[in-house]
């Protein structure tokens, strides 16, 4: 009998939270524009603004701050393009949504600067300090909480620490951080923060901006005036609505974990990746695990199979009912290697050869067992023990 498929993609899209699908559905019920004065417009403005409150606790931000958007690649956009600086920093370990809006930039003139990476997936400090003495001032640092291909927690403080002392901004991409580990905007001390609701349990198509109160931004759209002059346009409350009901219960997850008690996936999680891992290296003690040396999220495990390209793999798990993803993105069907790799320091061979395991809340121990049986299947057949 074929075996139930198994979701182990959790990094591109988590299941939504049976909260925030309940809130989703909710705020479908009845005609509702944040925007208009009567019963119902006033209703569903309690009802965004609700949700902006639950947004900002998770990270530790005040409910003004939050800029409703489509997604995580908006508020990357609205922050980069719109905010002004003289310069721009981002580390060459960032998401597209990042490194396309830094490359428009430079197009258009603006100096931008590229921030190497440890060989263990973290920023080079070093480097930056470097780069914050040449770069115009003042300068904007973009740098993600965590890395979404090797989970490699960044050095955040001390980034920011940086920054700070030649007057410049900082954007942190946290959008797959939230709901994993814990966030402080406030104690940051950063200006901008990004997030998406569909990598913490809620619907696609809405995220935010955390804006610090007094930072400049010119919206890139114009109309009514929307999320105060920021972002024009009506607000999607079903999406706004359900992505602070994921917000929500990500708090609570993560307040229960610090507590000590077993109610937070992200708490047993880390365990299961372990035991992923475990049970490859038992009989594969050479693959390479990359960002293993490094603080990570605890439910991603990126993994070389030397001399099988990425690709393959997905397909090989994909035949055992398996997702998982390629540590490289895909662009009209062509596999490139994984710029984050690179960075880390791999020749292009090594970085097409890495795929992506992220668990989820709902993942179990066996996941990781079946996980690793499949992993192991390929590799055995690339690696035929002699007698």
């Amino acid at each position: 009998m074929a075996r139930a498929a198994l979701y182990l993609d959790h990094n591109a899209t988590t299941a939504i939270r049976p909260e925030a699908q309940a809130a989703l559905l909710e705020s479908l019920g009845t005609p509702a524009n944040p925007s208009s004065v009567h019963g119902f417009g006033r209703a569903a403005r309690a009802r965004m603004q609700a949700a902006r409150g639950q947004v900002a606790a998770l990270v530790g931000a005040e409910p003004a701050e939050v800029v409703f958007t489509s997604g995580g690649t908006e508020a990357n956009n609205l922050a980069l393009l719109q905010v002004p600086s003289a310069s721009v920093i981002v580390s060459a370990l960032e998401h597209d949504s990042v490194l396309a809006p830094a490359a428009a930039l430079a197009e258009s003139g603006r100096p931008v600067f590229t921030c190497p990476a440890l060989p263990d997936g973290r920023i080079d400090l070093a480097a930056l300090a470097m780069l914050l003495e040449q770069a115009p001032r003042p300068a904007l640092l973009a740098l993600m909480a965590a890395n979404n291909e090797t989970g490699v927690i960044q050095p955040l403080a001390e980034a920011v620490a940086l920054v700070r002392a030649v007057g410049g901004m900082v954007l942190v991409d946290a959008v797959q951080a939230a709901g994993k580990i814990p966030l402080d905007f406030a104690r940051l001390g950063v200006e901008m923060l990004s997030l998406s609701a569909h990598k913490l349990g809620g619907p696609t198509g809405v995220g935010a901006l955390i804006l610090r109160g007094d930072m400049p931004l010119t919206g890139r759209q114009k109309g009514g005036g929307q999320e105060l002059g920021r972002r024009a346009g009506t607000e999607n409350l079903p999406g706004i609505a359900a992505f602070g009901a994921a917000a929500y219960a990500a708090r609570f997850d993560l307040a229960a974990y610090a507590a000590g008690l077993d109610l937070t996936a992200y708490g047993a999680v880390a365990e299961i990746r372990d035991r992923l891992e475990s049970l490859i290296l038992a009989e594969a003690p050479d693959t390479p695990i990359y960002g293993k040396s490094a603080p990570r999220l605890p439910n991603t495990s990126c993994i070389g199979m030397p001399g099988v390209e990425a690709e393959l793999q997905v397909m090989a798990f994909d035949l055992e009912g398996i997702a998982v993803s390629a540590g490289s993105a895909c662009s009209s069907g062509k596999m490139k290697p994984s710029h984050v790799l690179l960075a880390m320091g791999l020749d292009e061979a090594a970085a097409r050869q890495a795929i992506r395991i992220s668990f989820g809340r709902d993942s179990r121990p066996e996941d990781a067992d079946r996980a690793a049986e499949a992993w192991l299947k390929l590799w055995r057949r690339k690696h035929p023990r002699t007698i």
